[in-house]
């Protein structure tokens, strides 16, 4: 997924198991920020960040949605430890994460493997990919300022 690109209008189904539209944030901006993994402490860093933040986003026209491959019931716990006002989209199955390319080989003390790379989609009122934050520009205590500062 490059910037200009159409996204898809099903992303999938939140920690409720309900399914999440890009027309569902018809008239607003849709952040989709990809992540690694639930209560990993970049992971916790970033989400609480948006959370920070939720109030002067909603108010900038933005709708925030996160992604990560874990479960629904993984993503409940995490919502609810850290008050996360905001759904998470359980990716189980990859098809978010390979549709918008950020499924890819990483290492880790010399082992491969793949994983999410940390990253950030701004969706506009049209469904069209505006900006896309990769994983060297995200800070993950301040992203919800990043988004903000657009």
């Amino acid at each position: 997924m490059q910037t200009g690109d159409k996204a898809p209008d099903i992303l999938g189904r939140n920690e409720k198991g309900e399914e999440i539209r890009v027309s569902d944030f018809k008239g607003r901006k849709l952040a989709l920020y990809f992540y690694p993994k639930d209560n990993t402490p970049g992971c916790t860093a970033e989400a609480c960040s948006i959370r920070d933040n939720y109030a002067a986003l909603q108010a900038a026209g933005y709708a925030i949605v996160g992604v990560s491959v874990q479960d629904e019931k993984s993503h409940q716990k995490f919502i609810e430890k850290h008050e996360l006002p905001f759904p998470i989209i359980a990716d189980t199955d990859h098809t978010l994460v390979e549709a918008f390319g950020v499924w890819q080989e990483k290492s880790m003390c010399g082992r491969k493997y793949m994983g999410t790379v940390r990253t950030t989609f701004i969706i506009n009122e049209e469904g069209i990919v505006e900006k896309i934050y990769g994983p060297k520009q995200i800070k993950t205590k301040i992203h919800g300022e990043q988004l903000l500062q657009g």
